[in-house]
């Protein structure tokens, strides 16, 4: 079978440090190709190179062709995929304009309009018409990944190199998207799937290449493979979600969580209220996207809120910590009342609602180094000398698990995972009374996903007075962490309660729907 696109011992180094070393692989047309490894093994940097895209300032050899023809990109933070200063209508028509252009001038409106159209609904877009109304930072992650897909779909491309294309998204959507690019690939379309999600490149792929340390350790066909990958544990990629690695979600006996309730019942201060959120409606414009009844967070305890992407779990974040003013809410920060907006936040009220966000590497100015970027928080919003900020830095960077060397260096030199202990370090300066996790283990392997969320428990365990607002599709994260769960489907809150009962005795037809697809797709 024709190869759409080959790379023959790739090399690529920055620095000095090879990303990627010798990798090989050849894709032929209909077939997936998964490429699994942990944060950092050489993925997104094999999968750039079939987009003739490299690090600045990379030394590159090695051979790779495309002869197959328009490879499309579905990255894994869709964000910086999408203008932000344009309506998703925009940049969807300015693609398919290009692809009626042989058609009458008075025809190619409409016809670029149902190209845009049917690629919104083979991307799983529910009520696309709304969607082409809004702009990118109006929509979930899970969204903007999907409409992303869609430009990939319109250009026609004859490959497509997907970047952790399930990151962020719910067992329900995921299960959407798998269907989706296995669609994809029966249109005769290569796909090259970058995941460190087990369960999806069993879902998919044909052939599979293990990555550890820039280096292919092991391939294969997937059925070859699957019943005893030797290097797979090894390279880091996770096994299916369980009790070996993160609590399952379907029984009573199997829910012993990393950090429960019982664990923070004797803390000084455990169990007082630290943030009230009256009844709170948000809206986009003149579009109301999320409706909730009262909710309280009290010190030691994580509330962990799940939906489908789309569901509003992003906007309440964003509403609790004052970067979303389209809302009507009375927010109470320890029985005071917390301005709607951060610009008419105090610095100690800012420093108290602290946000981790999914993409961490939009998050960090990519010209400065990380380490200063994490100081500066302990200095704006707490008054610290620079000295004293720098040294706690590094003290709370190495503390989880980085070292002073890799975060001196610039973003892009680290890896996804790097990266979000760094914004969670740099959220940890701050010292914060509520700290908003928005979907921060849902790019990252399992290895480094586990430590994450140790870290989590561990400083609600020892950091008198913290609490957790965790923004998670994934109900195995939330049974690690959380002290109650709330569910979000539609823009409403449909159940809410302590986690052990959510998880095993839900009340809501939706919960037990999310429960039953977290089942079924590990």
């Amino acid at each position: 079978m024709n190869a759409v696109a080959e790379i023959r011992d790739l090399r690529v180094e920055v620095d000095g440090r090879a990303l990627v070393d010798g990798v090989s692989l050849r894709v032929t047309a209909g077939k997936v190709t998964a490429l699994v490894g942990a944060s950092g093994s050489g993925k997104t940097t094999t999968g750039l190179a079939l987009l003739g895209e490299y690090p600045a300032g990379a030394r590159v050899t090695g051979e790779v062709r495309l002869p197959g023809g328009p490879a499309g990109y579905v990255p894994q933070h869709p964000g910086t995929a999408l203008n932000p200063a344009r309506r998703v209508g925009a940049l969807l028509r300015d693609i398919a304009r290009t692809r009626v252009r042989a058609l009458p001038r008075r025809e190619r409106r409409a016809a670029a309009h149902q190209r845009v159209l049917r690629a919104l609904s083979l991307a799983r877009l529910p009520d696309p018409e709304a969607v082409l109304r809004r702009y990118p930072h109006q929509l979930s992650g899970g969204q903007q990944q999907r409409v992303v897909l869609a430009q990939a779909l319109l250009l026609g491309a004859r490959l497509v190199v997907a970047d952790e294309p399930t990151t962020g998204q719910d067992a329900l959507t995921k299960q959407r998207i798998v269907d989706r690019f296995a669609a994809v690939a029966r249109q005769g379309i290569a796909v090259v799937l970058l995941s460190h999600d087990l369960d999806v490149v069993r879902a998919l792929a044909d052939e599979v290449l293990v990555l550890r340390d820039g280096r292919v350790v092991e391939s294969g066909p997937v059925d070859r493979l699957w019943p005893a990958p030797r290097r797979l544990r090894t390279a880091g990629p996770p096994a299916a979600v369980g009790p070996a690695e993160l609590p399952a979600v379907h029984g009573p006996a199997e829910l012993p969580a990393v950090h429960g309730p019982a664990d923070r019942t004797g803390l000084p201060g455990a169990g007082r209220e630290v943030l009230r959120v009256g009844g709170l409606t948000a809206r986009h414009g003149r579009t109301t996207v999320l409706r909730t009844s009262p909710l309280t967070l009290r010190a030691g305890e994580c509330l962990a809120v799940v939906g489908r992407s789309g569901s509003g779990k992003t906007t309440l974040a964003r509403c609790l910590a004052g970067l979303h003013r389209g809302h009507d809410a009375e927010l109470l920060l320890d029985g005071a009342p917390l301005p709607r907006s951060l610009r008419d936040r105090t610095r100690a009220q800012l420093a108290a609602v602290q946000y981790v966000f999914q993409d961490a590497r939009a998050a960090f100015d990519e010209h400065r180094p990380v380490l200063a970027q994490v100081a500066r928080t302990a200095v704006r919003l707490r008054g610290a000398a620079e000295a004293d900020a720098l040294a706690e830095a590094v003290t709370t960077v190495t503390g989880l698990g980085l070292t002073e060397r890799h975060v001196r260096r610039r973003p892009a030199q680290l890896s996804g995972g790097e990266l979000q202990r760094a914004a969670l370090a740099r959220a940890l300066l701050a010292r914060p009374r509520v700290l908003i996790c928005d979907e921060i283990t849902s790019g990252l392997d399992t290895v480094t996903r586990r430590g994450i969320l140790d870290t989590l428990a561990g400083l609600l365990r020892d950091r008198r007075g913290l609490s957790l607002v965790l923004i998670t599709h994934d109900l195995g994260t939330a049974a690690a962490l959380a002290t109650r769960i709330a569910v979000l489907d539609g823009g409403e809150v449909v159940e809410e309660g302590p986690a052990r009962r959510v998880l095993t005795s839900p009340e809501h037809p939706f919960t037990v729907s999310l429960l039953e697809t977290s089942t079924r797709m590990t």
